[in-house]
């Protein structure tokens, strides 16, 4: 986290979009756009029932569909189980399903029309069993078990503090997170006041414009083509190979536009099935899922039943917590990347904590399978926590943003996880916010207010790697190896190295290649991308420098150590001087143009900077309907360099409409069989533009390197 950005006309500029033009022309390529000769269509038959035992199925009136050319079950496709981190995934379902919308048969056809006709042929007998889709009821001791035996693991190992266990010996449990910080039981014993309440917050949808997506083509000498809506292709290659039991150097993900991803976009969900429809029917095959297939059976936010307990002295200071935290992953949980749910590694962050005791459980039931939504846990613990803190100000009769700035954490603080940070300018946040709201001003009638607060650090975990070049034109090409999810990554990796190498914004060019041809990339994920791309392009520039002053000071007659690079552009030694587009066309003609350099960054730690967020929001509400509107916001942060106003103020106001779209008006709602019900887009009710308030923003810049 030393590496700061070179100040420049680019950098910190509201600069128009790579991306942009080409998707309000209709130029930009999603996975769905993409044709391919002989292509065929594939759909899936979905089970009925949360829990059944398949007792046949019966394919033969299906396979006599015209244009139908291949058609699979579980038989086909036996022993294949996939997954992030736990590979419980099977294909299509072996024997059982587990929830209502598991993939219990495969068509691939000519058109639509004739792999749904196909489906609708293919007949399936059943045995209903038991089922659960509460996570209490699941850790019952008598509970029904979602899967008999633990499947293999891979890759569980935290970054973060605590101590894990993998499918311990309790019912339905994936994974038990513990962690104790200081000494609670004491603090609990001294405490004045105890306060102890329990939260649920229920499952949503990511809400991503672009569906799930795939088009594979299987050739006969075994290379497989891939387009798919990913956001991390190499690891998608890596997994993918991994699912199929191939060389990844077999498989290459192509490059198309991402329609949104907010987390929910870097498992394979339909790619190896459509893996196994093409290899089948020799043809290349494409999957899209539609709106009904994305609310009942991708990957949504995890529901949550979290309690907290809190002990505080006379002067309402906080001296200890206490949380359970228990999280619905449904019938699989191969969706996720990570071992646990690492929201927890920000609990109460924004507040000093001397003691705390966490408990995080991640467990099976009969629902749809949960994967990761942005800042996977954070928006469930932090509804808990904050609303925790309103009921404990209310009960003690206090108001809630003293309440707040009186426990905010501080500099010499440590984290409530015990790990310690700099830059904590969480006080300074609280009383930005509440100056441009005007708490103290009086309330009409049926008006509330709330204020909550957030902390995270930057992601800095994984490999960012470019290829950086320079030609005889002195135009850069920057070769990366994640798309564009629609944050702007691809703009702030082009004022990124503008910034570095001081050149106008036009002289650099931005490209994201297939997986054989770009450079390996993580990928957007734990507010990474930024911070560990920024290292990268340093590197890359930094060594595009040392070979520029080589040719400076071969061009000039000099030695190298007597080059310098002019604020105005020019490079000069000795009392010569030369611009960069002539030295690159001298470079050129002698052979030695482009010049081509790898940068590299590998984080070694989490970050010990942090930020902060306070939001406080004003509501009105009708007493005779209860209808409830938010009248306005405002929400302040501190921030560092900020790369890009558009993109920057972009991850704000899309951060809040999705926490007021879950708070107010979004949520799965499950039926009594374990179905989703909520699973149109008429019954999940996404904000739009009439729902939203005004909102106010106020950035505290401050010196941190994030």
């Amino acid at each position: 986290m030393t590496a700061q950005t070179q100040p420049s006309e680019f950098v910190g500029k509201a600069v128009e979009r790579l991306d942009g033009p080409d998707k309000v022309t209709g130029r930009a390529r999603y996975t769905a756009d993409v044709f391919l000769p002989g292509m065929l269509i594939g759909r899936c038959l979905r089970s009925p029932y949360a829990s059944a035992r398949i007792v046949s199925i019966d394919t033969s009136k299906a396979k006599r569909v015209p244009g139908v050319f291949a058609i699979l079950t579980g038989a086909d496709v036996a022993g294949y189980r996939y997954g992030r981190v736990c590979r419980d995934i099977p294909i299509l379902a072996q024997g059982v399903v587990r929830f209502v919308g598991e993939k219990v048969a495969a068509v691939a056809a000519e058109t639509a029309e004739a792999a749904d006709t196909a489906l609708s042929l293919i007949r399936v007998e059943y045995e209903e069993l038991p089922f659960v889709v509460d996570v209490h009821a699941a850790l019952r001791d008598d509970a029904h078990r979602v899967h008999d035996q633990p499947p293999k693991v891979v890759g569980a190992r935290l970054r973060n503090p605590g101590d894990l266990k993998m499918y311990p010996p309790l019912p339905n449990v994936i994974s038990q997170l513990t962690l104790r910080h200081g000494n609670p039981a004491e603090a609990f014993a001294q405490a004045d006041h105890q306060f102890q309440h329990t939260f649920n917050i229920p499952s949503v949808h990511q809400g991503y414009i672009e569906p799930h997506s795939c088009l594979i083509a299987a050739s006969d000498d075994g290379d497989v083509d891939v387009w798919m809506s990913n956001k991390a292709p190499h690891g998608a290659r890596a997994a993918l190979a991994e699912a199929l039991s191939i060389p990844k150097e077999k498989i290459t993900l192509n490059p198309v536009f991402i329609g949104g991803d907010f987390g929910g976009k870097g498992g394979l969900m339909d790619a190896p099935l459509c893996y196994h429809l093409a290899l089948h029917a020799r043809r290349p095959v494409k999957m899209v899922m539609n709106s009904f297939e994305e609310l009942t059976a991708a990957n949504p936010r995890h529901a949550a039943s979290i309690t907290l307990t809190t002990a505080l002295d006379r002067n309402a200071r906080i001296l200890a917590m206490k949380a359970r935290m228990i999280f619905n992953s449904g019938a699989y949980a191969g969706f996720c990347p990570v071992p646990t749910i690492h929201g927890y590694t920000a609990f109460a962050g924004p507040y000093k904590v001397p003691n705390c005791d966490l408990e995080v459980l991640r467990v099976y039931t009969n629902a749809v399978p949960a994967g990761h939504m942005r800042s996977p846990g954070g928006p469930q613990i932090t509804f808990a926590v904050e609303s925790h803190l309103d009921m404990i100000a209310r009960d003690l009769q206090l108001d809630p943003c003293r309440f707040r700035r009186d426990n905010a954490i501080a500099e010499g603080d440590l984290s409530p996880i015990g790990e310690r940070r700099q830059f904590l300018h969480c006080r300074a946040v609280i009383d930005a916010a509440i100056r441009e709201f005007g708490w103290d001003r009086p309330k009409g009638a049926d008006v509330g207010r709330g204020i909550a607060l957030y902390e995270y650090p930057p992601g800095t975990f994984d490999d960012s790697n470019v290829v950086m070049s320079i030609d005889g034109a002195a135009k850069v090409d920057v070769a990366v190896g994640a798309p564009d999810t629609g944050t702007g990554f691809h703009t702030i990796v082009a004022q990124l190295t503008a910034g570095e190498l001081q050149l106008p914004l036009n002289d650099i060019r931005v490209a994201f290649r297939d997986t054989g041809a770009s450079p390996f990339e993580r990928g957007p994920s734990g507010s990474r991308l930024t911070t560990t791309i920024q290292q990268a392009i340093k590197a890359a520039v930094d060594a595009i420098k040392t070979a520029l002053t080589t040719l400076a000071a071969e061009r000039l007659g000099a030695r190298e150590g007597d080059v310098r690079y002019r604020p105005d552009g020019l490079i000069e030694a000795r009392g010569k001087s030369i611009d960069l587009k002539a030295l690159m066309a001298w470079a050129e003609a002698a052979g030695k143009a482009p010049v081509v350099r790898h940068g590299k960054n590998t984080p070694t730690g989490r970050s010990d900077v942090t930020c902060f967020a306070a939001q406080i929001a004003e509501v009105g509400v009708d007493r005779e309907t209860g209808q409830i509107r938010v009248n306005f916001m405002v929400t302040a942060h501190d921030v560092g360099q900020v790369i890009n106003p558009i993109t920057h103020q972009g991850q704000i106001e899309g951060g809040l409409v999705q926490a007021f779209g879950q708070t107010v008006c979004e949520r799965l709602h499950f039926g009594d069989d374990g179905a989703v019900i909520s699973a149109t887009l008429g019954d999940y009710k996404l904000p739009t533009v009439m729902d939203i308030p005004d909102l106010t923003t106020i950035l505290l810049p401050v010196p941190t390197a994030i």
